[in-house]
């Protein structure tokens, strides 16, 4: 996204708890002729983010937009086998991180509502949760809540002129399925994930991480609150909202019909 955003003469920041990441990443877009702000910060550390907000303000003067894409797989496997340390990564980071982003950008977006745009890095595992099990369930919930939380966001802020995108992509050629192995001692050290489990190996074949960015920039530019781009789980999404409006429609049955 940092590329496709250079590539349209956008300013992009970066911001990551690893530094040499961070620094591979402003190496690769020098490379390409990009000059980029990296900022190394723990997006659960509310403080520190607020900091570096300020940092970019110093710099820029402004900010238009924020992509709340940090994120792990939590946990790969039955949730009847899961520690309190599991739930505490995955939540801390895919979805009070997320919040904690935004709340720390805000104030600055605000100041300019009709041209600031939220991006939230949802996935298609927040719309569905895959039959047989992949092992993903404390993946889908946080997922889940970010299609809530954007879904609200746009409620509140959309009446301002502020865009909000949730992207729900598929499969993307990641390291993500690995992100276990730097997980902190505080949630219970590091967390390997096979090579051979399912999502990692898929990953290898999955899309070309700036064809997406691209993808993405343009769902921006079309205002469009859900970003799907890979629609090969459309009968799974589907099928989840028949049987929720067939218990819509079963209701009278439990209730009576009292209201």
């Amino acid at each position: 996204m940092a590329r496709a955003f250079a590539e349209k003469g956008l300013q992009p920041v970066l911001l990551d708890v690893d530094g040499a990441g961070l620094e591979a990443a402003r190496s690769t877009l020098a490379a390409a002729g990009h000059t980029v702000l990296t900022l190394c910060a723990d997006i659960c550390d509310r403080q520190a983010l607020r900091a570096a907000i300020e940092q970019v303000l110093a710099r820029h003067g402004v900010l238009h937009v924020v992509c709340a894409n940090a994120g792990v797989p939590g946990y790969l496997g039955p949730l009847q086998e899961t520690s309190d340390g599991d739930w505490d990564w995955v939540i801390d980071i895919n979805l009070k991180g997320a919040v904690n982003t935004v709340q720390a950008c805000l104030p600055a977006l605000l100041q300019h509502p009709a041209a600031a745009h939220i991006v939230l890095t949802s996935s298609i595992s927040g719309l569905r949760v895959y039959q047989p099990s992949r092992g993903q369930g404390m993946y889908n919930t946080t997922k889940f809540a970010l299609v809530g939380y954007g879904e609200a966001l746009q409620a509140d802020l959309g009446p301002l002129g502020m865009g909000v995108s949730i992207l729900c992509p598929g499969v993307i050629n990641t390291a993500l399925s690995h992100a276990g192995r730097q997980r902190p001692q505080r949630y219970g050290g590091p967390l390997e994930t096979s090579d051979d489990f399912v999502l990692a190996k898929a990953a290898l074949q999955g899309t070309d991480p700036l064809h997406y960015g691209r993808w993405v920039l343009k769902a921006m530019e079309q205002n469009r609150l859900y970003v799907i781009t890979h629609p090969q789980d459309r009968n799974l999404v589907e099928r989840r909202h028949a049987e929720i409006l067939a218990a819509f429609d079963r209701s009278a049955d439990l209730t009576g019909a009292i209201s």
